[in-house]
């Protein structure tokens, strides 16, 4: 999945303000860069076709709230890029993964660990499930 420019930065506003219309997304957005209404408006039926957005008439607009939590749709980017590079068992994610987090400070790192930690512990008990 590729997303443009405009479409991070509606994805962005719209985690912080849901519900809301074209017009309200691009008069946020207008501070930022310099595009038309019609342009953001593209920009939502995009992400709404990508299943990013939901949307909901109300009147003559409609009103839109991102369908993806932001940790749920790095997760899919990560993936995306990842499943196209990399083939199974192949440990160049692990090595870019270790490479990226070099930046991370102390804080982030333990923050890291812990979710390391669950996934290992969901990981084990899937596998003890399956041999039941």
């Amino acid at each position: 999945m590729f997303l443009g420019e405009l479409e991070k930065q509606v994805l962005q506003y719209l985690w912080s303000s849901p519900n809301v219309d074209a017009k309200q997304v691009h008069a946020a957005l207008a501070k930022q860069r310099d595009s038309s209404p019609n342009t953001v408006q593209s920009a939502l039926e995009r992400l709404f076709k990508k299943g990013l957005l939901s949307r909901e008439k109300q009147g003559h607009a409609y009103l839109y709230r991102a369908k993806i939590k932001r940790e749920e749709l790095i997760a899919k980017l990560i993936d995306s890029v990842a499943s196209d590079f990399i083939s199974q068992g192949e440990n160049s994610l692990v090595a870019a993964f270790s490479s990226v987090s070099s930046d991370m400070d102390e804080g982030q790192l333990d923050q890291l660990e812990k979710l390391i930690e669950i996934q290992r512990s969901q990981l084990k008990q899937s596998k003890s499930n399956a041999d039941k």
